[in-house]
């Protein structure tokens, strides 16, 4: 059993090395319906919102119940399918909200040497089942998209109960896990945010990205038996993941090199 410590702000996250290889991609994405090959040497970015939560699990943090809100994702360099990189974050604020509190955290992933590769900062709820409120988890930012009716529809997904179990790795239960599911106030498990932005990296991956800065703001839960597409706009600065013409989450893309 690991013994769970309360994230406080200042809290350092154990350095640690990992690797992402072809094998552990190939699984995940193909479990999601994406094509592996479309990423070839190159690790998919989207990956590095879960080996963040992953890292701070790994410190004694709990992810159990925890739900994303906004993560920002910069990719400084591409990172090759089994390069080894090294791992270390801090929590830098936990404030109390409505429905429990509100944590920020940022995870830097650098290669051997020390140069940066790929930064994660996370705004995550973990949310308090006790005080029975059913909203306020702080600020809300402003929509990306306001209009799904300007998104270019690209890609349409089927996500199932089974694909969801396949991506999903424990640690947090609301996404594979019925009941823990309906305890949290869901009708169902929902997917993890990570696995939600593959979809949006792939779209954006074709465009040749050498550098990439943007922000996934998380705005509805998926649930894992959910229709949706992927919707781009013309100029490719925003992007959503949409069903039934209500965004779920979203993505301003901040900056981008092609390359």
């Amino acid at each position: 059993m690991t013994k769970w410590v309360e994230p406080t702000t200042g809290f350092v996250l154990q350095t640690q090395r990992i690797v992402v290889e072809q094998d552990f991609q190939s699984t995940k994405l193909a479990s999601a319906g994406i094509e592996p090959s479309a990423f070839a040497e190159f690790c998919d970015p989207a990956f590095f919102i879960g080996l963040s939560i992953q890292a701070g699990i790994d410190s004694g943090i709990s992810a159990e119940g925890n739900i994303n809100m906004l993560t920002q994702l910069i990719q400084h360099q591409k990172v090759v399918l089994g390069e080894p990189l090294e791992v270390s974050g801090e929590i830098t604020s936990v404030d109390p909200v409505p429905r429990g509190h509100r944590i920020s955290t940022s995870v830097w992933f650098r290669n051997i040497s020390g140069e940066a590769m790929i930064s994660v900062h996370r705004v995550s709820l973990k949310p308090d089942l006790s005080l029975k409120a059913e909203r306020g988890a702080g600020d809300r930012p402003e929509p990306v998209v306001p209009d799904v009716g300007a998104l270019r529809r690209a890609r349409t997904y089927q996500l199932t109960p089974e694909s969801t179990k396949a991506y999903s790795r424990e640690g947090n239960a609301i996404h594979y896990e019925l009941e823990a599911a309906q305890k949290a106030g869901f009708r169902a498990p929902i997917i993890g945010g990570g696995q939600g932005v593959h979809f949006l990296t792939a779209e954006i991956w074709e465009q040749g990205i050498a550098s990439l800065d943007f922000s996934v703001y998380f705005r509805r839960p998926i649930f894992w038996d959910q229709s949706l597409w992927v919707g781009v706009d013309s100029k490719l600065q925003s992007m959503a993941l949409v069903s039934e013409q209500k965004v779920l989450t979203e993505v301003k893309i901040n900056s981008l090199e092609r390359g």
